[in-house]
């Protein structure tokens, strides 16, 4: 029978392997289409930051929240309301912050959307989900709670702002156009043509802010390396006298406020939202999940940037409908070989 450091050893060299694997792919990918490539790197950061949200409630509860893609709606268009309504009334107002479309009001509104999603989140969990694991009901039952939520979610923000898109304030921005070569052993050079808005650099750089905040939060702080525990065993954690009631409600906060950021995010990046703009990436975002391996946060960023990827570089040779199936079939290809995922925990 294998020792504990022979395992943990095992399982530190396969999951550096299949990062290397993913390195590689992503180089190929890069080769194959460039702008392709890093326009994927862009939305594979945004449904990472959707799908740790949703594998830090899986690993702390052990459900899936179906509701999660409509607290990223939500988010935005508080976000919305804050820019067009709330913030011009107090007379802060204005868009087209240095080299971005985005004016600096969005830097205020954003934590403020934060926070009352964040409050949404923990007193949804106090009405509904505590009173339902307080009667022992079954986690299937608690993930159809949550596709009600959701639905109840999409419809209250219809009946406010409408079905028709919804823009952020914006301003006309040139992008910045990045021109160079790569030689090749045998002559000649490999010529690349990438054009990034900056809104898409400064959305990158967050989103890695964001990754790098969680990573030391869960382990360097007290209530992160509680989080880690009451994932392993949430009976064993509250037998060594970890209060589990406060650690469910932050792990709600966390999801809720990376969710609030992540739609925010998204409807930057897109230019505009729609009420069922975070339903319509749940999809990609349980693939990321899946992919990375179930309750795994790193295992979710790694699933997320390969799906974003490939979504956006698919696109290069299929029409962009078929982004869905394309998440699924690379999710698919994935568990063929991992049934638990890239860094899911090995059969014992």
């Amino acid at each position: 029978m294998q020792s504990v450091a022979t395992r943990t050893r095992a399982v530190a060299l396969s999951e550096t392997g299949w990062g290397v694997a993913v390195a590689i792919l992503c180089c190929a990918l890069f080769v194959a289409a460039p702008g392709k490539m890093v326009n994927g790197l862009l939305l594979g950061s945004m449904i990472a930051l959707g799908a740790i949200g949703i594998t830090l409630i899986y690993s702390i509860l052990r459900f899936a929240h179906i509701a999660h893609g409509d607290y990223m709606t939500l988010g935005a268009y508080i976000t919305l309301f804050l820019l067009t309504i709330a913030l011009p009334a107090l007379g802060i107002d204005g868009a087209g912050f240095g080299p971005f479309t985005f004016g600096y009001p969005l830097l205020i509104a954003l934590p403020i959307a934060v926070a009352v999603c964040c409050a949404i989140a923990v007193a949804i969990d106090n009405s509904v989900y505590e009173r339902l694991r307080e009667r022992g009901t079954g986690l299937v039952t608690l993930s159809m709670v949550s596709l009600g939520i959701a639905i109840a979610v999409r419809g209250a923000i219809q009946m406010v702002w409408g079905t028709e898109p919804q823009r952020l304030p914006r301003a006309s921005k040139p992008f910045y156009h990045i021109d160079f070569d790569i030689a090749l052993p045998g002559g000649g050079a490999l010529p690349f043509d990438i054009r990034i808005p900056p809104d898409n650099i400064f959305l990158g750089l967050s989103a890695i802010a964001l990754v790098g905040a969680l990573y030391l939060f869960l382990n360097r702080t007290r209530i992160g390396k509680a989080m880690r525990a009451t994932s392993d065993n949430i009976d064993l954690a509250r037998v060594t006298g970890i209060n589990t009631t406060r650690i469910i409600r932050w792990t709600w906060i966390i999801a809720a406020a990376y969710a609030a950021i992540a739609g925010t995010l998204i409807a930057v990046a897109q230019a505009q939202m729609l009420p069922n703009s975070g339903w319509n990436t749940l999809i990609p975002m349980f693939a990321a999940v899946t992919l990375g391996g179930i309750g795994k946060p790193w295992g979710a960023l790694v699933g997320g940037l390969l799906i974003g990827i490939t979504m956006e570089v698919s696109t290069e040779w299929m029409t962009p409908a078929y982004k869905p199936a394309v998440a699924f079939t690379v999710m698919l290809l994935v568990l063929l070989i991992r049934p638990r995922g890239l860094f899911g925990d090995r059969d014992s």
